[in-house]
């Protein structure tokens, strides 16, 4: 067996251009680890950051192969893994490196693919739907909440809003695109949506929100305070806005209001079996049941990664944006 693969790489920081197909040794297998033959793979904001040299890859992962959550089939398994055989379809999260014909996975981090999903369908889930899921997890969301969501059109965004709703909340969406809220209405039941061209200052909704996932960041913090009902909760999921802001903590007391961040790609192994764990026994038979779905916006080839960067930074897409073989 050769021990050569195609994958695509950062040939130097910089913009899209920089991902290139090229040759790339294939991962050594564990002996607690499963290789994937990947077929498909999500892009994330992420892979973006990674691309330009501003999040940096975590120790044991390809810091120049960029891809968060894959989808593939079984291709060997490591001494000590009993759960899956080779011709399994699977999906997960990863650190890394899915941008590649093969990836190494913790086996705790995999999940049984549905039988009616395309290994594309499969990509867009993992990473998005584990993010949403246990983000609203940590905030306790609850029936008859009012929550909302800061870039509901992205494929995190998206996962939540699904969330919130099966979970009996009201949910208002914020979007710099007019036609991703009317999208996100009229699909998936978004109650009102904010078109945010000009930022957010949280005027309209003062005091009226429970809970608020923000995949902003940045100048957003300011209008999260303002817009937050009495001891509501907000979670920082995202930084595309930046990374710094202007607090009021005068009015963080007074509000009561819970202040919470979180990141997936830098738990340990142990965290990330858990919530995969988590998400096959609690999220996954939602899907089944009609109450969740995945949402690909479009598919590249994988050798077309660069364009695929290209349309995810013109925040065009409406849900995941996968690359397949």
């Amino acid at each position: 067996m050769s021990e050569a693969m195609l994958a695509v790489r950062i040939v130097r920081p910089g913009g899209p251009e920089v991902l290139e197909p090229l040759e790339a040794e294939r991962p050594r297998l564990e002996a607690h680890q499963v290789l994937v033959r990947v077929r498909a793979a999500g892009v994330n904001r992420a892979d973006a950051l990674q691309r330009l040299g501003r999040y940096p890859a975590p120790d044991g992962v390809p810091r120049d192969i960029p891809g968060l959550e894959h989808a593939g089939v079984v291709e060997a398994v490591g001494e000590r893994v009993a759960a899956w055989v080779p011709g399994d379809r699977v999906m997960g999260i990863v650190g890394g490196g899915a941008y590649a014909e093969y990836v190494a996975v913790d086996a705790r981090h995999l999940i049984a693919i549905p039988e009616s999903w395309s290994f594309e369908q499969a990509a867009a889930v993992p990473e998005a739907f584990i993010t949403a899921h246990d983000a609203l997890m940590q905030v306790g969301i609850e029936a008859d909440d009012r929550v909302l969501i800061h870039a509901v059109g992205s494929s995190v965004g998206l996962a939540l809003l699904q969330l919130a709703r099966g979970a009996g909340a009201e949910v208002v969406g914020t979007s710099r695109t007019a036609a991703k809220l009317e999208r996100a209405a009229r699909e998936l039941g978004l109650a009102r949506g904010i078109e945010t061209g000009g930022g957010f200052d949280g005027a309209e909704l003062a005091g009226q929100i429970d809970v608020i996932c923000d995949l902003v960041g940045g100048p957003y913090l300011k209008g999260n305070l303002e817009a937050l009902a009495q001891h509501g909760r907000i979670i920082v999921i995202g930084l595309t806005g930046g990374r710094t802001a202007e607090i009021d903590l005068g009015l963080l007391l007074r509000k009561r209001a819970l202040l919470v961040g979180t990141v997936l790609r830098s738990r340990s192994s142990e965290e990330k079996s858990v919530l995969t764990r988590r998400f096959a026994e609690l999220v996954l038979p939602q899907f089944a049941e009609g109450t969740l779905r995945p949402l690909v916006d479009r598919v590249f080839p994988m050798r077309e990664a660069a364009a695929a960067h290209r349309y995810l930074e013109e925040s065009r897409n409406f849900g995941s944006i996968v690359l397949a073989w």
